[in-house]
C-alpha cells in the first residue's frame, strides 16, 4: 500500500490522498486508476484533478464530476460516462472509443485529437467544445447539442459532422453550420457573404479560395447533407 498524491490541474495543490494497492515502481497510469476508484469509493473530489494518462479504459464512471478535470491522454474506451460531468475538461488525445457519452456535459471540453471513434454521445452537451483534429468516425451524436463546437481539422465520417479535405483550409460542416479554417458560420450566412466579408478573414488567400470552391463547396453540401442531430441547438 502506498499513499498516492493527486493534484489540482490549475493550482498544483494536493487535492487528495488516496490509498492505493501498489508499488511506487507502478506506472502512474495504474496509479492514478488506482486513486480514481479509490476517490468514487470515498467520495473524494476529482473535479479540477490532473488525472492525465490515467487508464479507466471499460470503466463504470457514470454520473462522475469530471469538471475542469486534466484528462489529457486518458485512455477511456468502453467506458460508460452516461450523465458525467466533464465541462471544460482537457480531453486532448484521449482515447474514448466506444465510451457511452449519453447524455453527459462537455460544454467547452477540450478534445483536440481525441480519438472518438463509435463513441455514443445521444444527448449530450458538446456546445462550444473543441474537436480540432479529433477522430469522430462511426461517432453516434444524434440528439446531442452541437451549439459552438469548434470542428477543424477533425477528420473520420459520421452522419452528424461531414468533413472536406482540401488545400488551404480544413472544412467541416453539420446540418446548421459550415466551418473553413478557423471560421465557423451558419451555413446560410455564409451563402450571403459578399468579398469584403470573406476578404476579411484571411485577405486575398480567402478570396482566391472561395472564388474556386464557394459553388462545389454548397454542391458538397447539398448533395451530401449532415444529419441534424435532433438537439436545440
Amino acid at each position: 500500500m502506498i499513499n498516492f498524491h493527486v493534484k489540482n490541474r490549475s493550482s498544483g495543490a494536493v487535492q487528495f490522498s488516496a490509498e492505493i494497492n501498489c508499488s511506487e515502481d507502478d506506472e502512474t497510469s495504474k496509479k492514478l486508476c488506482l486513486a480514481v476508484n479509490w476517490a468514487l469509493q470515498s467520495d473524494a473530489n476529482l473535479a479540477g484533478a490532473n488525472l492525465a494518462g490515467v487508464y479507466l479504459a471499460g470503466t463504470y464512471l457514470r454520473g462522475v464530476d469530471f469538471t475542469g478535470a486534466n484528462l489529457e491522454g486518458a485512455n477511456l474506451e468502453g467506458a460508460n460516462l452516461e450523465g458525467a460531468k466533464l465541462a471544460g475538461a482537457d480531453l486532448r488525445r484521449a482515447n474514448l472509443a466506444g465510451a457511452n457519452l449519453r447524455g453527459a456535459n462537455l460544454e467547452g471540453a477540450y478534445l483536440r485529437g481525441a480519438y472518438l471513434t463509435g463513441a455514443y454521445f445521444e444527448g449530450a452537451n458538446i456546445k462550444g467544445a473543441y474537436f480540432e483534429g479529433a477522430y469522430l468516425a462511426g461517432a453516434d451524436l444524434a440528439g446531442a447539442s452541437l451549439g459552438g463546437t469548434s470542428l477543424g481539422g477533425a477528420n473520420g465520417i459520421n452522419d452528424w459532422v461531414k468533413i472536406i479535405q482540401i488545400e488551404t483550409y480544413a472544412i467541416a460542416y453539420t446540418a446548421e453550420i459550415l466551418q473553413i479554417g478557423c471560421e465557423k458560420h451558419p451555413i446560410e450566412d455564409w451563402r450571403n457573404f459578399d468579398t469584403r466579408r470573406i476578404a476579411k478573414m484571411d485577405g486575398k488567400t480567402a478570396l482566391k479560395f472561395w472564388g474556386k470552391y464557394r459553388d462545389w463547396i454548397f454542391q458538397t453540401i447539398e448533395l451530401c447533407p449532415a444529419k441534424p442531430t435532433g438537439a436545440k441547438q
